[in-house]
């Protein structure tokens, strides 16, 4: 069914009116369709006879026109395309467009359309229960959550807490490995085919909310030459930052292998948009693989790199699966600063002890927040911990432990909505729950794909794309 929907060159515009006259002489013609053959955004073409800047106010026709919108401003011009996004399925709308020339605006007379029906196949992809809603911060119920699909095709998606889709991204040929909503308002992923393992892909593409394409670089393009893969984030708006597969060839006959044996690690690549490097970091840069007893075994995925972020102070933290640590690597120099879990530097309290950390990142208090698998204890959970590097210890925050039920052996996050309440992504469940610090479950989603991760995003970081 999917495939026939989105099969290539089946794109069709289905023009929901047709204007050809306005109460503002400026504007000569306005044809209103969907954008990108997508339900939830809505393309209004408008021609005038004049240069001019034009936006839309637009608004449901159930919550009238106290609760308008504007789209962004189009540039000064004679064709203007503008794409209204925070649209609901089957739902009548009402809009203005306003016309700026010398300052001056001119509103014009009001139009509307209805929005169409998602597809069959967006239609059950989630699914919400939250037995009692008044327990839900009311950042959590205004805010929205960002998943995406990795086979093909790919989609991203963001819904709200009821479940609803609200905006969704579908690609042909590849899928979003790995999706971040990024601080300006766009979403930066890795893309892959089938054949690539999971988490791991070869495209790098940054889209806006209204879904255009900002940035789509291609292994092989510039100085990306590895495959890249489980995290990509950026670090400014020309600075895109991911994990590589980072290759070497070593003699190791001395442990029963070969004169030339190839030994995948994990690197820190900095790019800039056009996909030139801007700095590089290795694992080999501190690890000798000769010194692991398992290198035979292990050579394929040595260390298995899952996650990447900044910490306060600007340098990275990155966390392992396979060795069970987080580092944190100095962002000039790429010396390690500390290593924390089995084997590590810092000093751990055995209530700090993890299995192996994904999604590690800073959260709103400054602890280091992780999802852990647990795969030690068979039961997944979240750690905050407080890193003290003066004495290169750590203690604990808090530790929540997740119902056995949906223990997941791999991959998963967790972010903090709330100082009590914490979003979690046991991916291999295909459900994403919120829980408070005693581990009672608040609300749960359950998806038809299995999310890498789910990745919150404040309601006031999608105006005036989405609103509650």
């Amino acid at each position: 069914m999917i495939k026939k929907i989105i099969l290539k060159g089946s794109f069709i515009l289905v023009l929901l009116a047709l204007v050809s006259c306005s109460k503002s002489q400026i504007i000569s013609n306005i044809n209103i369709g969907t954008h990108g053959n997508n339900e939830l955004k809505i393309q209004i073409d408008v021609a005038t006879n004049d240069q001019a800047q034009v936006y839309a106010e637009y608004w449901s026709d159930k919550k009238g026109i106290e609760n308008k919108i504007s789209s962004p401003i189009s540039n000064s011009g004679l064709k203007h395309s503008l794409v209204l996004c925070n649209i609901i399925p089957e739902t009548n709308y009402s809009f203005q467009l306003v016309t700026i020339q010398d300052g001056n605006k001119t509103t014009s007379k009001v139009y509307t359309f209805k929005s169409r029906k998602l597809p069959e196949w967006l239609q059950k992809q989630f699914k919400a229960n939250c037995p009692k809603p008044e327990l839900l911060p009311e950042n959590f119920k205004k805010g929205f959550m960002l998943l995406a699909k990795r086979e093909t095709p790919g989609t991203a998606y963001i819904v709200d807490y009821k479940g609803n889709l609200r905006w969704y991204h579908t690609l042909e040929g590849t899928g979003f490995k790995v999706a971040h909503f990024t601080k300006e308002q766009t979403i930066i992923s890795i893309l892959g085919t089938n054949d690539e393992p999971t988490s791991y892909g070869s495209e790098i593409l940054e889209i806006n909310l209204q879904g255009d394409t900002l940035t789509h670089i291609k292994k092989g393009q510039g100085d990306l030459k590895q495959v890249i893969h489980h995290e990509i984030i950026k670090k400014s708006a020309n600075e895109i930052v991911t994990i590589t597969v980072d290759q070497k060839i070593m003699d190791l006959t001395s442990i029963g292998g070969k004169k030339q044996d190839t030994i995948n690690g994990d690197g820190i690549l900095i790019l800039d948009n056009k996909g030139k490097q801007l700095w590089k970091w290795s694992v080999f840069d501190d690890l000798d693989p000769l010194k692991d007893k398992n290198l035979l075994k292990t050579k394929k995925d040595w260390t298995h790199a899952n996650s990447l972020n900044y910490d306060t102070d600007g340098n990275f933290l990155i966390s392992f699966y396979n060795n069970g640590q987080i580092w944190k690597v100095n962002a000039k120099t790429g010396k390690v600063i500390w290593k924390l879990g089995k084997g590590g530097t810092m000093k751990m309290a055995p209530e700090t002890n993890f299995s192996q950390a994904h999604a590690a990142h800073i959260d709103q208090e400054g602890s280091l927040l992780f999802f852990d698998n647990g795969v030690d204890i068979k039961q997944s959970s979240v750690f905050a911990l407080n890193v003290d590097e003066k004495n290169n210890a750590v203690k604990l925050d808090f530790h929540i432990k997740l119902p056995k039920e949906i223990y997941n052996d791999r991959m998963g996050s967790a972010y903090m909505i709330d100082k009590d309440a914490i979003l979690c992504c046991c991916s291999k469940r295909h459900i994403t729950v919120l829980t408070n610090r005693k581990g009672i479950l608040l609300w749960a989603l359950e998806s038809e794909i299995p999310p890498y991760r789910t990745q919150f995003i404040p309601e006031e970081n999608m105006k005036p794309f989405l609103l509650n």
